[in-house]
């Protein structure tokens, strides 16, 4: 009799909970079900679906300098759960990098989107769906896949920084559309001193390389007293969400009441639009098979979150470079912020939190910017730490201590060689076999980087990498095949998405 191998995850406080219709937190959801704590989500099917159109119009990209604005040339790194190949998400746009998932060791579901949040936020920034006319705010950008999650989100931040260091390490493999750019829509569990967190340390490497790095504020409500990591690091853009209100105009837009605050430390930088978002649906992905009331006809979905005012700010950063192709990280980032719309009603106005504005921002270029003096982090603080409460469960044992998902390493060892970008070799990452050596790939995108087979013991010196539930799972041209995804990983970290509505 085949054992089935269950990947799980400590439920972390600082996490966000599914919320029920009625607004009253849920309980997590039990192993069988495939859902993960990790991922907040609602029920509501109330709200109105926000379109891309009407976010264009919001944000000040579809009329003056920023109307003839695409993203081309723009490459953007997005570090989520995978993209799955829809319809409406051009393959001539999409670059699939390195799979570091769990799930990479399945050939079916390898660079694949198994759970929906990938595809999401890739068709925010990049789609083009002619079924229902919906279009990505940077349809011309380029866009690099790197999967770190699985059907349930499970991740450990071992893998977010893994990814992150392979970025920068390959941010110029495109000439025509060089990295500048990388959406993170997620945050780790942890809460670690700023000055030698490892994760806050790898996202300022990927900032002084010049690339922009945009990250959730996270969706714990407006009583939080800090964002998630790493949008809790001075350098980096941190986004909140504003509630549109069901109209294109920014005058009863406000601060939604789930984006998270700090009392002390960075403060959001800006809001954009987050609520009922309609972009690509995953067909029978997890959240398309949990949440069948978000779709929005056959190809689009709803959803809300900081997630999703993430990917949104991360196509206008691209919309703005490629007006401006030589600005720095800290010029996109102070541009985007002073060029936004004051919003007057509530938090939002007492606190000044301004909403994105890309003709603003375009508007600023020309104003010059001084240097951040920001402290900056060391790297040598401990993984746990990043980590936070919530853990990666392999057969009821934690991942827990300085060691990543393939081995045990010491964040001063691997500090130094990632400040260096040597600490990917190939498909080798601090000593770590974990995907191939070059762009060899197949898969639907327009370029691949090869998988590898992992080499290294799990953290269960007993247990193996492979899972019996994996098996039976194929997309089948424009969908998965039909099941649910139970009995898979759950996640261990925050991608802060608040609802699929």
């Amino acid at each position: 009799m085949t054992r089935r191998r269950t990947v799980l995850a400590v439920t972390a406080g600082a996490l966000a909970l599914p919320v029920a219709l009625s607004g009253a937190v849920s309980t997590p959801a039990t192993a069988t079900s495939g859902w993960s704590s990790a991922w907040a989500a609602t029920t509501d099917t109330s709200a109105p679906a926000t379109t891309l159109a009407s976010v264009r119009t919001i944000i000040g990209a579809d009329t003056g300098a920023a109307a003839a604005l695409t993203g081309k040339g723009v490459g953007v790194a997005l570090i989520d759960t995978g993209v799955a190949p829809v319809p409406g998400l051009p393959a001539a746009q999409v670059v699939n990098g390195p799979d570091l998932s769990f799930e990479s060791q399945a050939a079916n579901l390898r660079y694949l989107d198994t759970f929906g949040h990938g595809t999401h936020m890739a068709g925010i920034i990049v789609g083009n769906d002619t079924a229902s006319g919906m279009k990505g705010l940077a349809p011309q950008a380029k866009l690099t896949s790197i999967k770190i999650g699985t059907a349930s989100g499970a991740v450990d931040v071992t893998q977010m920084i893994a990814a992150v260091d392979w970025v920068v390490k390959h941010r110029n493999d495109d000439p025509a559309n060089p990295i500048r750019v990388i959406n993170l829509s997620y945050g780790s569990g942890g809460n670690p001193p700023n000055w030698t967190d490892p994760l806050q340390f790898a996202v300022e490497k990927a900032w002084q390389a010049g690339i922009v790095v945009v990250a959730a504020a996270g969706n714990n409500g407006n009583s939080t007293t800090k964002l998630t990591n790493p949008a809790m690091d001075e350098w980096i853009l941190a986004v909140g969400a504003s509630a549109t209100n069901g109209t294109a105009a920014t005058a009863d837009d406000t601060l939604a009441t789930f984006t998270n605050l700090a009392v002390g430390g960075n403060q959001v930088d800006l809001l954009a639009p987050g609520t009922s978002i309609a972009s690509l649906r995953d067909p029978g992905s997890n959240i398309d098979n949990t949440y069948a009331s978000a779709r929005v006809g056959t190809t689009l979905f709803k959803g809300s979150g900081t997630s999703q005012a993430t990917a949104v700010v991360s196509a206008a950063a691209a919309l703005v470079l490629q007006s401006k192709p030589a600005a720095t990280p800290d010029q996109i980032k102070e541009w985007l912020i002073k060029g936004g719309t004051f919003l007057p009603n509530g938090k939002a106005g007492t606190m000044g939190l301004l909403e994105l504005n890309v003709n603003g921002a375009l508007a600023r270029t020309g104003t010059a910017v001084a240097k951040p003096t920001w402290n900056t982090s060391k790297g040598t603080g401990t993984f746990e730490l990043a980590r936070g409460t919530s853990h990666v469960i392999l057969d009821n044992a934690p991942l827990s201590g300085e060691r990543t998902v393939w081995g045990p390493l010491a964040s001063p060892q691997w500090a130094p060689k990632s400040a260096a970008q040597t600490s990917w070799s190939g498909g080798t990452w601090m000593g770590f076999k974990i995907a191939g050596d070059d762009w060899t790939g197949t898969s639907w995108a327009s370029k691949t980087w090869a998988a590898a087979t992992w080499t290294a013991t799990p953290w269960v010196s007993s247990a193996t990498w492979t899972d019996p539930a994996w098996t039976g799972r194929t997309w089948s041209g424009r969908t998965w095949s039909s099941g649910t995804w139970s009995g898979r990983t759950w996640s261990s970290d925050d991608w802060a998405s608040t609802s699929w509505d």
